[in-house]
């Protein structure tokens, strides 16, 4: 029962990652047909990133109503409708309707996700099924690709991931019952959520430590985003690269991310999750010296593949250390929040670069990916400073027993 229900969620997890390239991968083809200009990608990307927002934070009220699984369904059968949505749309004005539940589903399923994993399941499975995002997001512009060089069109490609992601929430909805039943039998509880309301959004940003892992992963998301959308102009415009060069090594970044998932999960195994994400910001920081150092394209070419190695255990390793840090009870609203946050540095840090960079030139990317990891680095050693001083005090006696 335990193990296959983790077969269900390593499915989810690839689900997750199917749709998110499409939209890049699709676009050139799109955007034409739509009579718009090729930035108006961005307008689509901010309105899931904002439905994505929404739904995460609504992610701790959702789930103690009605359970991860059933969440999980309704979300993943939201992005198949959407889905379907996108490769009917005639127009942008249709396209930008259609990714407002698209954003929304999205939202719910990741914060819910991982924080029943984060519950339930070891350090290792955390990493492994970040990685199986990362299987998925790989695939996504696969598929897009087929339909376009197969004389099909890019809604085809949507229907050809809509179709898979309807299969998985029927997979889903057939899974119902195991999702009580592992929950109890990790937990010992009745339930799978902690009982009580779910706390407001003012509750949450007054616990101590919230602030902080905010900002941590404000900072981890925009470094990740930034690295990934900026690496191709960086050798273009910095290394003199050709567009088509630039871009296959540029694809070095991601391939870091995903084998550094993989082999953190074997790493977990020794390593707890405090000095793995520290281990990951060591990596990026020795990355980003050898982007800056003057030792030719190699060396920044395995500097870029560096960053996403050392991107690869912070996020899923934070991710799983909530209930640590934060008590079972009130994880879920803290990775809801976690999340939001996360994709409030995917909206606005990589623009802002792009602004920076045509005024003073995209050489200032290693300063700018420098910065945010500063900042970073700071905001968790302050969070484990002050989870520390939660947990000493709940182990004082109250002060007439001293």
């Amino acid at each position: 029962m335990f193990q296959l229900l983790l077969l269900v969620i390593y499915l989810s997890f690839v689900s997750l990652g199917l749709p998110d390239s499409l939209l890049g991968s699709a676009w050139p083809a799109m955007y034409s047909e739509m009579s718009v200009p090729v930035s108006f990608a961005g307008i689509v990307s901010m309105i899931i990133a904002g439905g994505t927002i929404i739904s995460s934070l609504q992610s701790d009220r959702l789930t103690r109503k009605f359970g991860t699984g059933k969440v999980t369904a309704f979300s993943v059968m939201l992005t198949a409708v959407s889905l379907f949505g996108f490769s009917v749309s005639r127009s942008f004005g249709q396209l930008c309707l259609w990714a407002i539940p698209y954003g929304l589903g999205a939202g719910s399923v990741d914060a819910s996700l991982n924080n029943y994993v984060a519950l339930h399941y070891k350090s290792r499975h955390m990493s492994w099924l970040h990685c199986m995002w990362g299987v998925g997001a790989s695939l996504g512009p696969y598929v897009m690709g087929h339909a376009l060089t197969n004389g099909q069109t890019w809604n085809m490609g949507y229907r050809y991931i809509g179709s898979l992601q309807v299969v998985l929430t029927i997979i889903l909805i057939l899974s119902l019952p195991l999702w009580s039943k592992t929950a109890a039998a990790s937990l010992g509880q009745k339930t799978e959520t902690p009982g009580g309301e779910a706390l407001s959004l003012r509750q949450i940003i007054k616990i101590p430590g919230v602030k902080e892992v905010m900002v941590a992963f404000f900072c981890y998301c925009a470094i990740e985003q930034t690295a990934g959308l900026w690496a191709s102009s960086y050798f273009v415009f910095h290394g003199r690269l050709s567009a088509e060069t630039a871009a296959g090594f540029a694809s070095l970044f991601f391939i870091g991310i995903t084998a550094g998932r993989a082999l953190s999960g074997f790493l977990t195994m020794a390593l707890n999750d405090q000095k793995m994400v520290r281990l990951g910001q060591g990596i990026i920081f020795l990355g980003l010296l050898l982007l800056l150092l003057p030792f030719g394209m190699a060396s920044s070419f395995a500097g870029l593949m560096l960053i996403g190695l050392g991107c690869a255990p912070i996020y899923p390793c934070i991710i799983h250390s909530t209930p640590e840090h934060f008590g079972a009870n009130k994880s879920q609203a803290i990775i809801g929040i976690q999340m939001a946050s996360a994709y409030a540095g995917t909206c606005i840090m990589p623009p802002l670069f792009g602004l920076i960079a045509e005024q003073f030139g995209v050489a200032l990317l290693p300063i700018y990916l420098f910065v945010l990891l500063l900042f970073m680095v700071l905001a968790y050693a302050q969070l484990l400073k002050k989870c520390r001083k939660t947990e000493n005090a709940d182990d004082l006696p109250p002060s007439g027993q001293r």
